[in-house]
């Protein structure tokens, strides 16, 4: 058997063949580590981790740069400017709630069949286009877009996620700029559109956002699609992995559908697609004992964190059933993601489809798999 190198940093880590050993020796230093050729501090555990996500003197943006400059003054770069999930400012904090109640009220039980037959109709595709491309047509779906325009919704979104990444060339960026403009333009018709029919996502969003024409309503639901394409695909994926190296689970599956749901959480436990995410101090405070100055940036190692045996006992055994699961891979407390179970919902309803159609997991195994390059997210590439 190949012994694999450690990865260099918490950046490598996150497309690792397998960072949890790392991770493991991570948590067992200091409470923060300096890493000085990131330029950040590092934390790890999952006390630590909460208390971060939880200090009013961190933000999700640095003070100086609240849109990455490869995007400013760019459509990309506008409609980032409004995310909720990528910035702290006073219109935001505004427009925050109303996202988080619309998505808190979306009943999971509905989404469920809605979100099957989104899967069922998508043609048979490379695994990989499936996994970026089902989550972002349910969700368009459940907005109330007509079934026609879902191709070209996911194909947009697919090409807007790239101005989230350092890692993104030029021509990505332009695409993404050209992306985000379609997006923008098509979420904004239908908003405009009256009235809502009852029952889409959409109708709830917009009787949770009283200030009609606001760009935060488009810009806004641009980023609930960007945010699904990643997320969704890594946690459909990296099931798909836990499915190829445990027989067992397959085995256990194959009687037993109604397992799927649980067998989703505990790999966004075990295996997170959102790996890890940045603060950036704005006011002097103390963590863990640690003086954080302004303009220091954090780097939160989630997925460290929920192999916290203080969060998680036997944390790394996977345990589908196991009671208690505490994940922090959507976020804790205020900064908690109002679309996890969402995002679980379609991860669960994306597998079924997948292996319902034949999908053999121990195929997968043989052929091997790596990790699309990202700086935070873990999602599989299938050969």
């Amino acid at each position: 058997m190949t012994c694999l190198a450690p990865p260099a940093d918490a950046i490598a880590a996150v497309t690792h063949p397998n960072p949890y050993p790392w991770y493991a020796a991570l948590r067992r230093g200091p409470a923060l580590v300096r890493d000085e050729r990131l330029g950040l501090w590092i934390a790890s555990r999952a006390d630590v981790v909460r208390e971060l996500l939880g200090n009013d003197a961190l933000r999700v943006r640095p003070a100086a740069e609240p849109v990455p400059r490869a995007i400013a003054g760019t459509p990309a770069g506008e409609v980032f400017g409004w995310l909720v999930r990528m910035n702290d400012g006073p219109a935001h904090a505004a427009a925050k709630p109303a996202l988080q109640r619309a998505l808190a009220a979306l009943d999971p039980a509905r989404a469920q069949p809605a979100a099957a037959r989104v899967a069922e109709a998508m043609p048979h595709a490379p695994l990989a286009d499936f996994c970026f491309a089902f989550p972002v047509r349910a969700v368009a779906h459940l907005l109330g877009f007509a079934d026609e325009t879902l191709p070209a919704l996911s194909a947009w979104t697919r090409d807007f996620v790239a101005c989230l990444s350092p890692l993104s060339t030029p021509p990505a960026l332009d695409a993404a700029s050209r992306a985000a403009t379609a997006l923008f333009g098509r979420i904004a018709t239908l908003a405009g559109a009256a009235p809502t029919p009852q029952g889409v996502l959409l109708a709830a969003v917009r009787a949770e956002t009283p200030e009609a024409g606001s760009p935060a309503l488009p810009a806004n639901l641009v980023g609930l699609l960007s945010q699904t394409c990643e997320a969704t695909a890594g946690l459909i994926g990296n099931s798909l992995v836990a499915l190829a190296r445990e027989p067992d689970l397959r085995r256990r599956l194959a009687s037993r559908w109604d397992l799927l749901a649980a067998l989703v959480e505990e790999v966004a436990r075990h295996d997170p697609p959102v790996q890890n995410t940045r603060r950036f101090v704005a006011r002097t405070t103390v963590v863990a004992g640690t003086v954080l100055a302004p303009g220091e940036a954090v780097l939160l190692v989630l997925a460290a964190a929920n192999r916290d045996p203080a969060l998680n006992p036997a944390p790394a055994t996977f345990e589908w059933m196991r009671p208690h699961r505490q994940t922090l891979g959507f976020g804790w407390g205020l900064h908690a993601c109002p679309g996890q179970a969402l995002a679980l919902t379609l991860a669960a309803a994306g597998l079924r489809s997948l292996l319902a159609r034949g999908l053999r997991t121990d195929l997968l195994l043989e052929r091997g798999w790596d990790y699309h390059p990202s700086v935070n997210a873990r999602i599989p590439r299938f050969r």
